[in-house]
């Protein structure tokens, strides 16, 4: 429905996960009969996720036990482990650091080139560690890494950027053409963000086995308010959803569409499914666990960004081990562990036995579901209160 906003200017409303909510259907399951893994290309994973490619959270280590624990892990090429031998002082420089002074020093240690040689030994330190890889470039520094990556094995690349379109035009250099790079590239390929239904298909049209789903929702991000840019997570999942079915209409060829962002709760990854996600991508979630390379903060991509920052150096803390914040068991109430455990309740609450059927649940508006009745816990700041 558009709303007029002012004489000749109409807006459309848009949700985020805090105002929708997923309606119980006629039937119950068990939640050991629910089905939550994602197939992906020729990859079945046991948990529809993927880490983002953010500093804080993957490092060749946490890649490989993100893998073992049944998700996927996406590297940043472009992040401290290509710029330097041992990231390690640097990380803990950056956690050091006092909130007035962090975005400028972060400039200037992510000013340290990327070292070629390093491309290829990350991918490598993850494939060694059993596990599919994954790794992720910007559209301005893909074709000039690529060889490397496809010398090194990587099994999928990101390209990823806070909007990437199918369609850049420039005056001052050559862009890259997606769908001819994608189609003439010998490994999958997932692009994104995105967060409009023109924008996805464009994207899924250049031949990309998936597409990320979000601008600026990132717990870090501070995009939407530098550049007032952004649909709310709701909103642009469905929107990509419906691409997703008119691309698989118009081809015959499936599209995954991966929510990227906004998601700190099981609760909001099941809303993100149940909005028609695929699999999520995650980020501030991992961050809080012991083994995250952040040691207890968290950055976007962005963050460090040379001219125009469009991210903050955010404190997570750790928490909970990767697998206690992913499968559980949960020691906490307020849904920030056992996410994936989670996800399966609400399916099996809902009475949906797979993630495809789980697209197709019922949604309400409802901006009061999360304080609704909850009064005692917002007045004492405990379990949905905090």
């Amino acid at each position: 429905m558009e709303i007029e906003i002012g004489r000749g200017k109409v807006a459309r409303r848009a949700y985020g996960f805090d105002e929708v909510a997923i309606v119980p259907s006629r039937r119950t399951r068990d939640p050991d009969d629910v089905d939550i893994s994602w197939e992906i290309d020729a990859w079945t994973f046991r948990l529809p996720m993927m880490a983002s490619a953010m500093d804080a959270v993957v490092s060749p280590s946490t890649a490989i036990q993100i893998g073992r624990l049944g998700g996927l892990a996406c590297l940043n090429l472009e992040g401290l482990w290509t710029r330097y031998e041992d990231p390690t002082p640097v990380y803990e420089e950056i956690a050091s650091l006092p909130d007035e002074k962090a975005t400028r020093r972060m400039q200037e240690l992510y000013q340290e080139p990327i070292k070629e040689e390093l491309i290829g030994r990350r991918i490598e330190e993850i494939r060694a560690g059993g596990v599919v890889s994954c790794a992720s470039l910007t559209p301005q520094r893909v074709a000039r890494y690529a060889p490397l990556v496809l010398e090194a094995g990587l099994d999928i690349l990101v390209i990823q950027g806070t909007v990437v379109s199918a369609e850049h035009v420039s005056t001052r250099t050559q862009p890259l053409n997606l769908k001819e790079f994608i189609r003439s590239f010998d490994i999958p390929v997932i692009v994104g963000g995105c967060a409009s239904y023109t924008t996805a298909l464009h994207l899924m049209r250049t031949g990309a086995i998936g597409v990320l789903v979000g601008v600026g929702p990132g717990n870090a991000c501070t995009t939407r308010g530098v550049l007032g840019i952004g649909v709310p997570q709701a909103t642009a999942i469905a929107d990509a959803a419906a691409a997703r079915m008119e691309h698989l209409r118009e081809t015959g060829r499936y599209c995954h569409v991966i929510a990227d962002g906004g998601m700190r709760t099981g609760g909001d990854i099941a809303k993100a499914i149940a909005c028609g996600a695929d699999a999520v991508m995650i980020g501030s979630p991992l961050t809080r666990a012991y083994e995250a390379p952040g040691r207890g903060y968290h950055w976007g991509m962005a963050t460090f960004h040379p001219t125009l920052p469009r991210g903050a150096r955010v404190r997570t803390e750790q928490v909970a081990s990767l697998e206690e914040i992913l499968v559980g068991p949960a020691h906490e109430n307020d849904g920030t562990l056992n996410l994936f455990g989670a996800l399966a309740t609400s399916m099996a609450t809902t009475g949906y036995a797979s993630i495809k059927e789980f697209q197709k649940a019922e949604l309400v508006i409802a901006p009061s579901i999360k304080t609704e009745g909850k009064t005692y816990q917002s007045q004492q700041r405990v379990g949905m209160g905090r």
